[in-house]
C-alpha cells in the first residue's frame, strides 16, 4: 500500500534519534512524552502510543493506555467499540517477536464480527499506516508500541533504526515505573478497593453501594489515591496501581 509524504528530512550533521537516548537521564513520563514526540517528528509519524497488550479477561483499552499523543475521542472510540484488542495489530504482535508495519487494515478486526462495532476503522486512522513492536518489561509484562502516520512503511535500515530507538524509550518508560514508587504514600485498602472495582468498569455510585458508602466518600477516594500516585486522572491512577500490581 502507498500512503502519501516522505518522513522528514534530517538535518546534515544531525545524529540518529537512537544514539540521542540516555534510559539514565529519563526520570520521569513528562521526559519521554517529550523525547516521543521528537521520534515521530523525525521519521514523519503523526501519533504514538504504549500500551499494555491486550488480554481476554482486561479493562478497557484507555485503562491500558501507558502513554500516547492520541486524540481523546480516538481513545473514547476504541473503548466503545473494543476495535483495537480485537485487531489484526495485536493478531499479528501476538504470533511474532519482529516489527510489523502496515496500511489502515491493521486496525481492522481480525476476524469478522470481532468487537461490539461495526469493522470500521476510526479517524484518524482510517488513512495513515502504522509501525508496531510487542516489548517486554524485565518481569515480562507484555506491552504493545504503534506509530501511526501518513508516510510510507519503514524498510531497511530505518526499521531497525525504529526498532531500537524503541526499546531505548521502553527502558526509559520502565524505568519510571520504578523511580516514583519509593517516594509514593501507601494507599489505604479503601483506595485500593475502590480502584480495584472502578478498573473492574463499575462507577462511582455501583463502588458507593457495594462497599456500604456514600458516592462522595468513594469521589474523595479516588482523589486521594490520584494524588498519592501522582496520576492526572482516575483512569491514570488505576493503570499506575495495575502497573505497581497493586490491584
Amino acid at each position: 500500500m502507498k500512503v502519501t509524504n516522505e518522513p522528514a528530512s534530517r538535518r546534515e550533521g544531525e545524529t540518529d534519534m537512537l544514539f540521542e537516548i540516555d534510559p539514565a537521564s529519563v526520570r520521569t513520563e513528562y521526559e519521554l512524552l517529550h523525547l516521543m514526540r521528537r521520534l515521530i517528528s523525525r521519521y514523519g509519524f503523526a501519533h504514538f502510543m504504549i500500551a499494555r497488550l491486550p488480554m481476554a479477561d482486561e479493562q478497557r483499552f484507555s485503562e491500558r493506555l501507558m502513554l500516547s499523543n492520541w486524540p481523546a475521542e480516538l481513545v473514547q472510540q476504541y473503548d466503545a467499540s473494543e476495535t483495537f484488542q480485537a485487531s489484526l495489530l495485536i493478531e499479528r504482535l501476538r504470533q511474532t517477536k519482529l516489527p510489523i508495519a502496515g496500511g489502515p487494515e491493521l486496525m481492522e478486526p481480525a476476524r469478522k464480527g470481532a468487537g461490539k462495532a461495526p469493522a470500521i476503522l476510526l479517524p484518524p486512522h482510517a488513512d495513515m499506516a502504522h509501525f508496531a513492536v510487542l516489548l517486554h518489561t524485565t518481569y515480562g509484562e507484555p506491552f504493545v508500541v504503534v506509530l501511526s502516520g501518513k508516510r510510507d512503511e519503514p524498510a531497511g535500515g530505518e526499521r531497525a533504526t525504529l526498532y531500537l530507538a524503541l526499546v531505548q524509550l521502553f527502558e526509559c518508560l520502565e524505568r519510571t515505573f520504578d523511580a516514583g514508587s519509593g517516594a509514593r504514600e501507601k494507599l489505604s485498602s479503601r483506595e485500593i478497593e475502590c480502584l480495584r472495582w472502578a478498573a473492574a468498569g463499575k462507577s462511582s455510585d455501583e463502588i458507593a453501594i457495594i462497599l456500604g458508602i456514600s458516592a462522595y466518600t468513594v469521589s474523595s477516594y479516588f482523589k486521594s489515591a490520584t494524588r498519592k500516585l501522582d496520576a492526572v486522572n482516575r483512569m491514570q491512577a488505576i493503570a499506575r496501581a495495575m502497573r505497581m500490581k497493586l490491584i
